[in-house]
């Protein structure tokens, strides 16, 4: 979401409750052990970052979709995990990359991670009950993130139509936003089950659910070190090919507005889009004031590095401190 969607009293509404789900999150992360967490959470939180770059075209509508990962992390590291990591993804899109408004970063974090990691862990944890097959990790990425989207599409109209500051009819607006992200949900669920077969076939038991019975062709390092290539090939190579039409999210405020883009002239959107600017160095992944594929590279390559530092980092920091309070 941009600025523009968001009044302050929403910001500051969702800000508070993405930060009671972080807070959770850190209270259930420094409770388990992360040791096999560490490298995991680092790289698919490198992967999501590079593969959100990727905007796939929507046939027919003149839109385009990218994964947003929720359900895949919270699959592999759990949900408070999942949602550290997908907030890294986010904060860094935000300050580096100036992707999102900085006013509504409570709320992406909360129609993005929340309802990808914690909803859609729900519906992982469902699917998994009666024993771990191709068939239910299919059906279980499909439905957890169509379902995921559709909360989070719902959260957007929501979230405008409380914040009051454009002229979007709800009504309007909703029809157009669940119906786009049905279908960038669909994409996504194949995606997502197509990573969660490898680590499936490759190294299961980093699957939630799956135990520690024997299994998989692959060492934990060598799942990494793939999802780790994989990654740098997906944001320094690939990201060059992403489609050039409006998100979702872009391409329902178009078709309600005629535009993809809003503006809002009160003082704080002022004053958060001059912050967002001074800290964006590689502003719309590309180096300032340039338009070719060197600076969407080197954005894919910086980004995902600097997300894989960032979630190892609260890790260390995590173990330090349950240390510290032996």
């Amino acid at each position: 979401m941009a600025d523009a969607l968001v009044s302050t009293a929403v910001a500051g509404t969702m800000y508070a409750c993405s930060a009671v789900a972080a807070g959770y999150s850190l209270k259930k992360v420094r409770a388990a052990d992360l040791n096999h967490k560490v490298p995991l959470m680092g790289v698919m939180g490198a992967f999501v970052f590079a593969a959100q770059m990727i905007n796939f075209s929507i046939p027919g509508t003149g839109s385009s979709g990218h994964l947003t990962g929720g359900m895949m992390l919270s699959a592999l590291l759990g949900p408070e995990a999942g949602f550290l990591t997908m907030t890294a993804v986010l904060v860094i899109q935000c300050l580096l990359f100036a992707d999102g408004g900085l006013m509504a970063l409570g709320c992406n974090m909360w129609n993005m991670g929340f309802y990808g990691c914690f909803v859609g862990y729900l519906i992982w944890s469902a699917f998994m009950r009666g024993g771990m097959t191709r068939k239910r990790i299919v059906a279980a990425s499909l439905t957890g993130c169509v379902l995921a989207l559709q909360l989070g599409a719902f959260s957007v109209t929501l979230e405008t139509l409380a914040s009051g500051i454009t002229e979007l009819p709800f009504a309007v607006f909703l029809g157009f936003m669940q119906p786009i992200h049905l279908v960038i949900g669909l994409v996504e669920g194949l995606i997502t089950s197509a990573v969660l077969l490898f680590v499936f076939q490759s190294r299961p038991q980093l699957l939630h659910g799956y135990g520690q019975q024997e299994g998989g062709r692959m060492k934990t390092s060598a799942v990494v070190a793939v999802i780790a290539a994989t990654a740098a090939v997906t944001g320094g190579f690939l990201s060059l090919f992403a489609s050039s039409h409006p998100d979702g999210l872009e391409w329902s405020i178009a078709k309600v507005t005629g535009s993809t883009e809003l503006e809002s002239a009160s003082s704080l959107h002022l004053w958060a889009a001059q912050i967002q600017e001074r800290l964006a160095l590689l502003p719309d992944y590309d180096f300032l004031g340039g338009e070719g594929s060197m600076g969407t590279s080197f954005s894919g390559i910086v980004g995902a590095l600097l997300v894989l530092v960032v979630c190892v980092a609260v890790c260390v920091v995590i173990k330090k401190m349950k240390k510290a309070a032996r």
